[in-house]
């Protein structure tokens, strides 16, 4: 039996989501597998890891257009292969995690790992090294300019991008994001919204200072209103200040997103890698209202190009969103939602689970 080793990092919850969503996968089609799931960093850099990843996220969050400079500037190097041989204590660390496992399939969702395991190993290194680019369609050149043996993308825009980058096509394969395998496990057809009231869903992981009156001005529609907190307890209660006596689900950190998204009909949140790739297997179409500059852009042109959804990044655009795309017979909304089961892969994380084990 194979043993898989699944790397990722927590700058950013689409590496973490694709490393979840790898391990349920193979936890449903192997069982008995030896899966290994580790996050190097904060064993390595300890607290000056969270003081770094708190300021990432912070920087993101607060500044978006700000991480567009560092984003450029790392898709134009090309020396990727040198700066990582400064990381001599997460090297040190991963070889002796090699050395105690001994994969036969190292997959990482990050994509420094890719370059750490070639430069321990080389290219004798008796396991496969595959990279799960979590970017989409604005692809960084730190992916595919990746020793990896096999680079596993969301969609074909994105594998159009890296096979562009220099990798060849037999190393690409456009399997969906490895959602979690709960997403096959809910009916993907949603009743329309004739006659009943609109499900509309608000993740909040960006612009919570606004989030309140956002819920404030959505309740003035007739929509059933679910809202996601995440472990934010001042947050949870200034939503349900603002929602006084109406009626508001309000969620904080759950694993009930693949039943939330397959029951809503419109998700309103950033975009964000796992976001986006969840909404999508879930074919919910999406009112994007926060754009990270650099990596989000491409998850947010995946939406807005195949007519998807929509971005609203003001609390009134996205208001006026939600009432067009229900008016007139939720004329819009049906379109968006023909359109998003188009590009829907909700099995994603199970085609890859049986591709590592065939490798």
């Amino acid at each position: 039996m194979k043993k898989i080793l699944i790397l990722t990092a927590g700058f950013g919850e689409g590496h973490n989501s694709a490393a979840r969503g790898v391990r349920a996968g193979l936890a449903r089609v192997a069982p008995q597998m030896e899966v290994e799931l580790r996050d190097l960093f904060p064993e390595t850099f300890g607290v000056f890891n969270e003081i770094v990843r708190r300021a990432y996220i912070g920087l993101i969050n607060r500044w978006p257009r700000s991480w567009r400079y560092v984003y450029d500037w790392l898709d134009r190097k090309k020396d990727f292969e040198q700066r990582f041989q400064k990381f001599r204590g997460l090297k040190k660390n991963l070889g002796r995690l090699l050395d105690r496992f001994q994969p036969d399939v190292v997959v990482s969702t990050f994509p420094a790992y890719p370059y750490l395991l070639q430069q321990i190993l080389g290219n004798d290194r008796g396991c496969k090294n595959v990279a799960v680019v979590t970017d989409s369609i604005t692809v960084n050149a730190i992916w595919y300019h990746a020793p990896a043996d096999y680079f596993l993308v969301a969609n074909q825009q994105s594998a159009d991008v890296v096979r562009d980058g220099g990798v060849s096509a037999e190393k690409i394969k456009t399997f969906g994001f490895p959602v979690s395998p709960c997403f096959c496990d809910f009916a993907k057809d949603r009743p329309l919204p004739n006659g009943t009231r609109p499900r509309v869903i608000y993740v909040i992981n960006a612009g919570a200072s606004r989030a309140p009156d956002l819920v404030r001005k959505l309740l003035a529609l007739n929509i059933e209103l679910t809202v996601t907190v995440g472990r934010n307890e001042k947050l949870r209660r200034a939503i349900q200040a603002a929602a006084g006596d109406r009626k508001v689900d309000i969620y904080g950190w759950t694993e009930e997103m693949p039943r939330l998204l397959c029951e809503n009909h419109v998700l309103i949140g950033k975009a964000g890698g796992a976001t986006v790739q969840e909404t999508i297997a879930a074919a919910c179409p999406m009112i994007i209202n926060h754009v990270v500059s650099g990596q989000e852009e491409g998850n947010a042109q995946l939406i807005v190009e195949t007519n998807s959804g929509v971005i609203a990044l003001s609390n009134d655009e996205v208001f006026s969103q939600v009432q067009c795309a229900f008016a007139n017979g939720a004329g819009q909304w049906r379109e968006w939602s023909t359109n998003i089961s188009k590009l829907s892969r909700p099995r994603a994380s199970l085609n890859i689970a049986e591709f590592l084990l065939s490798i």
